[in-house]
């Protein structure tokens, strides 16, 4: 990695695009730190702490949201947008074409999905407004984390400033990744991401620095070194599997076309194990959430509350509670992953694709019986898959769990911001090497 980027600064396009990249993401973490007018920052970070749901975004957003700043909402209305329009795509015959139709049905897609994320962040704001901005309980006193006075003591008009002001946050990040997209290096949705989590962790581990006192010195040095370890073994456990992948041999026959002999070659099918990368785990926790942020929004303090909490809820004091939620989890992370590798892979069309190529596996027939050769390796392949995201569900929290948590690292290392921080670094990587090859073979070239 050191030495691709060592080779990337030396050739002039590819800085630009780097430094446009790091330029963007300056923009980014700036604005995470402009504060909104109005919120009592204070009680509002103290909420969102207290909330699950909210608690990973902030986490994912850079610790945004806890801080009650412009780009509180992060890129997360727009991902949901993605995913949706991602998933209505398999499901609409108008998008289903145009998603076919080349260039021009992705713009139209594009166009659909920035749609689709403003209303989104528009219903999110709603969500965060209403919620942090009744009275809500802290420490067993009750209070509100909008401050009225500054909006002529109206809580509507305070609702429906915020509610602009985190909608156009959320239009500006969407506009920075797909700037990120188009001038930088990699995708600008999974930077921005990448970035906020390591932000978040930096800022984390700082903390523990500044407050290490002379107590404490010794148990907190210990406590950040075993950390480091682990995170650096659980790095490479993630990296060895996400790299993993079955080549099925694909043989083609010659073809005689005119006077020009073709194919009598060669090739493989790459199926990876994480083909379907963190989609899983982000479909899953988002529907497991999904009963506790409504309850949460509508019936804050409520008896469903109190049970969802105590019978539904990794966090819960009861050991029935952790087990239904970690079962729940588990078939739900199950689920997506086969539903995922449905959508990304199709036995049929690689099957006749192959075919009208005049390839063929060996000892499989073309036709049917190499589809269903083929379904057969992706469900097994995505057996493994389910398991390994099954575990990076659990494991990093399991491996945390003796860090102190008013340092808030097992939240900051967990689920998917371990796996988002590998893929997209892997990514990058992977970006940066395809580039100076081409600006290599261009230079050969002339």
């Amino acid at each position: 990695m050191i030495e691709t980027l060592k080779n990337a600064f030396r050739n002039k396009d590819i800085r630009k695009k780097i430094l446009m990249t790091l330029l963007f993401l300056f923009i980014f973490r700036l604005g995470c730190y402009i504060p909104v007018p109005g919120l009592a920052r204070d009680t509002f970070a103290t909420a969102v702490t207290g909330n699950d749901f909210f608690a990973l975004m902030s986490g994912i957003t850079g610790s945004a949201l806890e801080n009650g700043t412009l780009f509180a909402l992060g890129i997360g209305p727009y991902i949901n947008a993605s995913i949706i329009i991602q998933l209505l795509t398999v499901g609409i015959p108008p998008l289903e074409r145009l998603s076919k139709q080349g260039e021009e049905g992705r713009k139209k897609i594009t166009n659909i999905t920035r749609i689709v994320t403003i209303i989104l962040a528009i219903i999110q704001s709603v969500g965060i407004i209403v919620l942090f901005g009744n009275n809500i309980q802290i420490d067993g006193a009750t209070t509100s984390a909008i401050r009225t006075d500054l909006f002529f003591d109206s809580i509507a008009f305070a609702g429906i400033y915020m509610t602009i002001v985190y909608t156009a946050g959320s239009c500006l990040v969407m506009w920075i990744g797909e700037r990120i997209t188009e001038y930088g290096i990699g995708n600008g949705i999974s930077m921005i991401i990448f970035i906020g989590i390591l932000s978040t962790a930096g800022t984390t581990i700082i903390n523990m620095f500044i407050n290490i006192s002379g107590d404490n010195v010794g148990s907190t040095l210990l406590e950040l070194g075993l950390f480091i370890v682990v995170t650096v073994i659980l790095f490479f456990c993630i990296v060895f599997v996400d790299l993993a992948e079955r080549k099925i041999p694909v043989q083609y026959a010659k073809q005689v076309r005119g006077t020009k002999m073709y194919g009598g070659q060669s090739s493989v099918i790459p199926m990876k194990i994480t083909g379907s990368g963190v989609m899983p785990l982000i479909f899953a926790f988002a529907i497991i959430s999904f009963p506790s942020m409504i309850i949460s929004l509508f019936w804050p303090n409520s008896t469903a509350s109190t049970n969802l909490a105590i019978w539904f809820s990794g966090s819960s004091t009861e050991w029935y509670g952790r087990l239904i939620y970690t079962v729940v989890l588990c078939l739900l992370i199950f689920a997506f992953s086969f539903f995922y590798a449905q959508i990304q892979f199709n036995p049929e069309d690689v099957s006749k694709s192959i075919q009208q190529n005049g390839g063929f596996i060996q000892g499989i027939r073309p036709g049917k019986p190499t589809a269903q050769y083929l379904k057969k390796i992706n469900n097994r392949i995505t057996l493994f898959g389910a398991i390994f995201l099954t575990l990076v569900a659990f494991i990093p929290s399991l491996a945390f769990a003796w860090v102190s948590l008013e340092y808030n690292l097992t939240s900051v290392f967990s689920t998917t911001g371990i796996l988002i921080v590998v893929s997209v670094a892997l990514e990058f990587d992977k970006q940066l090497q395809s580039q100076i090859m081409m600006k290599n073979y261009k230079g050969f070239l002339k």
